[in-house]
């Protein structure tokens, strides 16, 4: 069996902890707790060290998936779950303040693993009307086209089974 380590990462709110939730095939390991800062305002739980879940494809494959925390106080979590990862997922809350700028940061925060590793890379868009979206994938893609062309964007919601497939295999089928 072929085993994968995806990351999952973005700011607090994108959805990372519920696309876990919501697909491995177990439940989830989770470390949230209450927060103690202005997260306190957009939710009741947040991730302090990660979310780890695994969810088997095909009798072929395996993915283990690691979602960081979005708080930057706890970004020395980003680069120790990155290490030994074949994909990375950065997932952005459309409904945000500056989802856009959101984006820019993660991309220069893991700029080694898309730059210089080349480590595959897709962009989901949570949180977005798929019928009629505020901001267009392509305002997304030419944020991503400033750090390395073709990388894919894609429209989810996370607690949707096969929009996170979706997004699994754009990254495996670039492995």
């Amino acid at each position: 069996m072929f085993e994968h380590k995806i990351i999952f990462t973005g700011p607090v709110g994108s959805g990372k902890t519920t696309l876990i939730k919501a697909f491995s095939d177990h439940d989830p390991v989770l470390t949230e707790v209450r927060p103690s800062d202005d997260v306190a305002s957009m939710k009741n739980q947040t991730t302090v060290a990660m979310d780890y879940g695994s969810v088997v494809l095909d009798e072929e494959t395996k993915v283990h998936m690691y979602g960081t925390p979005g708080q930057h106080r706890f970004d020395f979590m980003w680069e120790i779950l990155s290490r030994g990862s074949m994909g990375l997922a950065i997932l952005v809350n459309a409904r945000a303040p500056d989802p856009l700028g959101d984006l820019r940061f993660y991309m220069e925060a893991f700029k080694k693993l898309i730059v210089e590793d080349r480590t595959p890379l897709v962009i989901g868009v949570n949180h977005i009307d798929k019928t009629n979206p505020h901001i267009a994938a392509a305002d997304f893609k030419q944020v991503t086209d400033e750090f390395r062309p073709n990388i894919p964007v894609l429209l989810v919601d996370v607690r949707e089974g096969k929009d996170v497939r979706r997004l699994i295999m754009s990254l495996l089928f670039a492995i």
